[in-house]
């Protein structure tokens, strides 16, 4: 028992007396360290200086920036390794690990193929930070791209992040990639209605808005004779095309056409069905030309439909014939 203790204190000491030992290269090892992320945080802020006064290398010079610094952090990290345990390579940690040349590349294959998209969309630039973006069902205002991933923040003020590999091998529809940008509302006015009036009442309308550009000046189209209402498309165009410039927008062409046409006498019809019911039991079944089934398209009068005592006669004449058994169900069916 007393061997026993004496193996395990003597083998405290000597890591006690190692550790000990190693102490002044841990110490220079940690002040290489901090000097290397020094080091990396200048070079970052030079790149971004260098770019920053470039529009299309500013985003580009962010994250290369942040690839010098991540770059410069991991050879400090080596190196002060390296000081605090002589023998250390880098060789030797991937053995170690087990990690071969092709492990590595599907371990990372995710990694390198969102940097480099990130990298494509930095150098193509098809949308920049503070674009306004449709990303599947994503909208927003885009925030930052990285080398991993694009975030961006929703107008209900969530944070998404997404995929530079799924941005762009998708489709993405930037709002703000232009100065000005079209809008349009479909307006149902009645069959009655005046379209040439209509069409003026709403341009009236809009050419009353602040927000609606003057050129490219607006326009109105009849789009669509609908079940209830013609169908006329208004069109507009804002400057700046953000999202809160469309709905304001979108509220005042809206408020401002439905009061100019209420106030000039146009409908504004919603939705309505004709049900026609046509009485089964009529004689006139099956003449197209005389039947009551919709407008008859034959001369003379519309067909009545058939008294209940008239209908019971003409299934006890079918009884009498043999063609059909007369019960509850098909005098309730024949009335």
């Amino acid at each position: 028992m007393k061997a026993e203790i004496t193996a395990a204190w003597d083998k405290v000491n000597s890591m006690i007396n190692g550790f000990i030992a190693l102490l002044p290269n841990i110490v220079l090892g940690l002040i290489v360290f901090i000097f290397f992320l020094f080091i990396a945080s200048r070079i970052k802020a030079l790149v971004k200086r260098l770019t920053s006064n470039r529009r299309y290398a500013r985003n580009l010079g962010l994250v290369l920036g942040r690839l010098a610094q991540g770059v410069t952090v991991l050879i400090g990290l080596f190196i002060a390794l390296s000081i605090i345990i002589p023998t250390f390579k880098i060789s030797d940690l991937v053995q170690l690990l087990g990690i071969s040349s092709v492990a590595i590349g599907f371990a990372f294959r995710d990694i390198l193929q969102n940097f480099l998209a990130g990298i494509l969309i930095l150098l193509t630039e098809p949308f920049q930070i503070n674009d306004q973006i449709v990303f599947k069902n994503f909208e927003g205002t885009v925030e930052s791209i990285e080398t991993r991933a694009t975030t961006i923040r929703t107008y209900d003020g969530r944070r998404i992040v997404i995929p530079n590999s799924e941005l762009f091998t998708n489709s993405v529809t930037v709002n703000t990639a232009f100065d000005n940008r079209r809008l349009e509302y479909d307006v149902g006015i009645g069959y009655g209605d005046d379209i040439d009036l209509a069409k003026q009442l709403m341009l009236e309308a809009m050419h009353s808005i602040d927000e609606i550009l003057k050129d490219p000046a607006p326009d109105v189209l009849a789009m669509e004779l609908a079940g209830s209402s013609v169908n006329i498309r208004v069109r507009w165009w804002i400057n700046p095309p953000r999202r809160a410039d469309s709905l304001t927008s979108r509220d005042k062409v809206i408020t401002a056409i439905k009061k100019k046409l209420v106030a000039n006498g146009i409908d504004l019809p919603f939705p309505t069905q004709q049900i026609l019911f046509h009485d089964q039991t009529e004689e006139t079944d099956g003449n197209r030309s005389r039947q009551r089934e919709g407008w008859p398209s034959g001369k003379g009068q519309v067909p009545k439909p058939r008294r209940i005592s008239d209908s019971l006669r003409l299934l006890a004449q079918k009884q009498d014939d043999g063609n059909s058994k007369v019960d509850s169900t098909m005098v309730n069916n024949e009335i």
